[in-house]
Formats: C-alpha cells, sequence, structure tokens
C-alpha cells in the first residue's frame, strides 16, 4: 500500500517519485511507544529507588537477588536511554533504530527479572517492548524517507 508520494530526483536531474509505505506509521508509533517506556521505565525506577515497599515481594523474592536500589537504577538508565532512542526513531536516526531495538531487549528483559515484584506490570511492559521491536527492525527505514 502507498500513501503520498515522495519526490526525488536522479543524477539526471528527472524527478520521479518513491512510493512511501503505510507502514511508516508503525515506526512512529514504535518511536512514540519507546518514548513512552522510557519514561514508564523511569518511573518504575523512582518508584524502586524511593518506596521498597510497594512491590509485591521482597528484594530477596526476585528473580536476581539485588536489592531494589540497584533495580531502580537499572530501570531509570534503561529509560533515560529509551526516551532519547525513541526521540532520535522519529527523527529517522539509524543509530537510534539500533540502540532502540537494544532498550526494548534490555527494557523487556530487565521487566522478566522484575516479573515477581509487580506482575501485571512486567507484563504489560514485555509485550509493549516486543511491539515496539517488531516496528523497528521490519519498518525502520521507512521513516527516513519521510524526512
Amino acid at each position: 500500500m502507498t500513501d503520498t508520494p515522495q519526490h526525488s530526483s536522479t543524477d539526471t536531474g528527472i524527478p520521479y517519485t518513491e512510493p512511501t509505505s503505510a507502514w511508516a506509521g508503525w515506526v512512529v508509533f514504535g518511536g512514540v511507544m519507546l518514548i513512552m517506556l522510557g519514561l514508564f521505565q523511569i518511573i518504575q525506577g523512582l518508584v524502586a529507588l524511593f518506596d521498597d515497599g510497594f512491590y509485591a515481594v521482597t528484594s530477596g523474592g526476585l528473580v536476581v537477588d539485588v536489592d531494589y536500589n540497584t533495580w531502580g537504577w537499572i530501570h531509570t538508565a534503561i529509560g533515560i536511554v529509551g526516551v532519547l532512542a525513541g526521540l532520535g526513531l522519529l527523527a529517522g536516526n539509524m543509530v537510534a533504530r539500533v540502540v532502540g531495538v537494544g532498550i526494548a531487549l534490555l527494557s523487556a528483559l530487565a521487566n522478566l527479572a522484575f516479573i515477581s515484584a509487580h506482575p501485571l506490570w512486567s507484563t504489560i511492559v514485555i509485550t509493549l517492548d516486543v511491539i515496539v521491536i517488531y516496528a523497528i527492525v521490519v519498518h525502520g527505514r521507512e521513516v527516513k524517507a519521510l524526512r
């Protein structure tokens, strides 16, 4: 499927139209979701840093035996990089695509290890991470064509 054609020129100076896929919207969705996931990670990290009693289990009951301060810093760092990668992804940056996939993967793994502390929230974040990875990997280059 195609949307509005993208105008470009060849080496000969003759303009031609290059169709833009409707799937480019998925990448914009992925970028916005990456920003939101980054903000969610930051909130989750700040809660872990400042309110240990909020979560369903003690830090000893986590899949990985570390305290909530460590988890807080891990989630906060993933969140900050995720927000920056999402902004870069919206700009069509290739490095942001690579970093975005890596951050979404790290986010999914961190939430998998964090699942015993907050099962429903972690499951939602993991699902959104998978959708973001799909959008970036399959349709990532289409946003650059829009810029």
